[in-house]
């Protein structure tokens, strides 16, 4: 049972949650476990409580929030990163693959939709409250602007969405990095107008190929490992920008090629919060649907097949519902 602690606690109710690619990277092993623990960190539901002191979020509405809690007032969120807020809680510390869970620093943290939504807005909203709005960074570190080139390096959610995401910034050519049929499709759909199969340096020669030898303007690395952030740099022209987001695993830059290459480099934990309102407002108007990438959904308690098919790859996400 969740209970208020902090007078600018909420208790919600979850209505739905999901499995990250980034909780992979502990169901594998390679971040240490070393005791039970809970997890997720993506989530939608119903206010049931407030503390005290929480004014603008109230019981009954309906909620979209970040992985990371903010106050939303200090410096660093008034400068557009709540993720690294002065006072920032990380909300999975307790879990969101659970039927309920305490979101801290409610007021700056939740985002309320003017009504409960339909049942079809759900899965969308689910996305906003991580990888769609991690794509968006994405986006938005690299400085996506009308009529850019943009590559996607990953075909994960984040990457799918960060294809979404350049779309609707206004890139006119969009170049996903994808070996897998289903997700080249959909990345399509998204709005991608190519697709590269190849990776590695095959990846960073066939970019190049398709475009007159220089690169791209923006590109938005998705993955988080040495191969993933190496194709991202060298598929860059010089003057453009790198967006990355995916968790860094091993990742390691060479100064004196980064230094020559003229490449901008910008990314970190997505600051969700600062964009959830405009990204909630186009799921409602239709404008986007980033829930497609949700291919399996399963019921709270079969989470560790949810897990066991991202793993596998059988399932590009995975949505939970209590």
């Amino acid at each position: 049972m969740k209970e208020i602690i902090d007078a600018t606690d909420a208790i919600i109710r979850t209505v739905a949650t999901c499995v990250c690619g980034s909780d992979l990277w502990d169901y594998r092993g390679i971040n240490p476990v070393e005791q039970p623990t809970p997890f997720g960190h993506e989530y939608v539901g119903i206010v049931e409580e407030v503390g005290d002191e929480v004014k603008a979020i109230k019981p009954g509405q309906f909620v979209v929030g970040s992985f990371f809690a903010s106050d939303n007032t200090c410096a660093n969120c008034r400068n557009g990163y709540q993720s690294n807020c002065l006072h920032r809680e990380f909300v999975g510390a307790e879990g969101c693959q659970a039927e309920r869970l305490r979101v801290p620093l409610a007021d700056g943290t939740l985002v309320a939709t003017p009504e409960v939504p339909d049942e079809k807005f759900v899965p969308s909203l689910l996305a906003c409250s991580d990888v769609m709005g991690t794509g968006w960074y994405a986006a938005v570190a690299a400085q996506v602007r009308s009529g850019d080139t943009v590559v996607v390096v990953g075909d994960g959610a984040v990457g799918l969405c960060a294809v979404n995401a350049a779309k609707e910034l206004g890139a006119t050519r969009i170049i996903a990095m994808s070996r897998h049929e289903s997700r080249q499709k959909l990345a399509r759909e998204f709005g991608a107008t190519d697709i590269v199969a190849e990776r590695g340096d095959e990846g960073v020669a066939r970019v190049k190929e398709m475009t007159g030898g220089v690169g791209a303007d923006r590109v938005l690395e998705c993955v988080g490992n040495s191969e993933s952030m190496q194709q991202a740099l060298r598929s860059t022209r010089p003057g453009g920008n790198v967006g990355f987001v995916g968790v860094p695993h091993d990742v390691a830059f060479d100064g004196q090629e980064l230094f020559f290459s003229h490449v901008g480099l910008r990314g970190g934990p997505a600051p969700v919060r600062e964009f959830l309102p405009d990204l909630i407002n186009r799921v409602l108007s239709g404008r986007i649907d980033p829930g497609r990438v949700f291919d399996l959904e399963l019921p709270l308690s079969e989470v560790a097949e949810g897990y066991r098919a991202m793993d596998e790859r059988r399932a590009v996400k995975v949505l939970l519902r209590p």
